[in-house]
């Protein structure tokens, strides 16, 4: 994660901004209330608007969730060589929305429609969160589904990991776990908007399992991570050595995603290049390009961040994604596929309770246009108008509106693909943390 950059004085900053919030007797937490109850405050000094973090809460996140006196939470025991937290450190996040919608369900394959325009989303999600410091570097950190988008009665942990803040004395930190690869630019779990930065997810570097190296030097922060490369959901069984092992391999190829970051600043602006190289597995002939091949193919993106604020209230950011995915459909083998997109985002905040967001997405399916497959449906261009009401610190009242701007596809291969429907929205809910 970045800040807006002056990481020659956060060592500083961080110490003179702590004093200062427990002298006004200020209130801290950042991502979950936990942190709240672990240090007797709240919180408006990490967080603008829950739950976007100000540059308070990136410092917070960037010295390993903790704050210096975190030992004084710890339980009281006799012994130097155990740092017990003193009470299961647990917190939960809810959403329940009421949504009115044009997008339809359409089966690629028979263009089967099913359509419900207006719906109760209640509960839209679920979550149970964690994370506790274990020692002087050491700090856990974890979250799981209880409930999402209607799914109830199955559980889908998605961050959870390690860190190690000081790696042998060399001031390399070490994340090792599941995360999102995309977290080093914008996280996805601190938005203001309902609306999701869409990039990522059609590009396949959000949630991974792997391990994150980073260190600042001078005005720049550096990172480089390697992950499995085939997300969190496909594994592989342990079956030759003979019958009924209990063992999977998590990974299912013999190959490995490297990705990485720089990011330094520019006076007020923090700019960021991302790079990552990896392998996917190819989409097979016909069906939509529904179905997985069998080769692995190259996989490359290619990604420019960069952020600010006007005045202390108003926050923007941009995100640019480069695509390049060789060979990717067993269709033509030979042929390499380039597409490209990204957002951009206004977050708007003139007091504690009221916040504006306005985030843009758009996406070209550049070469898998006309393809006949479901990724002609990379397409977008959509406006996204947020207003939050806070009844407190801790919850708040959603409404937001989307405009699609692409104008819905015919048919015109053998399969319904592509932009079929519109994407126009309209929301309204409530999003808590206790």
């Amino acid at each position: 994660m970045h800040s807006t950059a002056h990481h020659v004085y956060a060592g500083a900053l961080l110490s003179l901004q702590v004093a200062v919030f427990w002298i006004a007797g200020l209130q801290t937490a950042w991502g979950m209330p936990e942190f709240a109850r672990r240090y007797s405050l709240s919180c408006a000094a990490c967080h603008s608007a829950f739950p976007r973090l100000n540059k308070f809460g990136e410092y917070f996140v960037a010295n390993n969730m903790r704050l210096p006196n975190w030992k004084d939470s710890a339980a009281k025991i006799d012994d130097d060589f155990l740092a017990l937290p003193a009470y299961p450190p647990f917190a939960v996040r809810g959403q329940a929305y009421v949504q009115a919608r044009d997008g339809k369900s359409i089966d690629p394959l028979t263009g089967a429609t099913d359509s419900a325009t207006t719906d109760f989303q209640s509960p839209y999600l679920v979550k149970l969160l964690s994370s506790a410091p274990l020692s002087e570097n050491i700090t856990y950190y974890f979250y799981t589904i209880l409930a999402e988008k209607g799914a109830n009665s199955t559980a889908l942990v998605e961050d959870a990991w390690f860190r190690h803040a000081d790696i042998f004395g060399t001031g390399i930190g070490m994340q090792l776990g599941q995360f999102q690869l995309s977290d080093l630019m914008f996280p996805r779990e601190i938005r203001l908007p309902f609306q999701d930065f869409m990039v990522y997810r059609m590009a396949g570097i959000t949630y991974d399992r792997g391990v994150l190296f980073d260190r600042d030097i001078g005005p720049f922060e550096l990172a480089f991570g390697l992950v499995n490369g085939n997300g969190i959901n496909d594994n592989l069984n342990i079956n030759s050595p003979g019958y009924r092992r209990p063992d999977k391999m998590f990974d299912n190829d013999n190959s490995k995603t490297a990705f990485g970051r720089i990011g330094t600043g520019f006076g007020p602006v923090a700019v960021g290049l991302f790079g990552l190289s990896g392998k996917q597995r190819s989409v097979a002939v016909g069906n939509a390009g529904l179905d997985t091949g069998i080769r692995n193919t190259d996989k490359r993106a290619l990604g420019l961040d960069l952020s600010g604020d006007f005045g202390g209230n108003t926050y923007w950011y941009v995100q640019y994604l480069w695509n390049a995915w060789d060979g990717f459909l067993d269709a033509d083998p030979s042929r390499d596929y380039r597409w490209q997109g990204g957002f951009a985002g206004i977050d708007y905040i003139p007091s504690e309770r009221w916040a504006f967001s306005l985030l843009y997405n758009h996406a070209d399916a550049g070469d898998l246009a006309n393809t006949d497959t479901i990724y002609e449906g990379i397409d977008m261009n959509s406006l996204s108008l947020t207003a939050s009401y806070y009844f407190m610190r801790n919850i708040k009242g959603v409404a937001e509106i989307n405009f699609d701007f692409l104008g819905e596809k015919a048919k015109t291969g053998t399969y319904w693909t592509g932009h079929l429907t519109k994407e126009n929205y309209i929301l309204f809910g409530f999003d808590a943390a206790f």
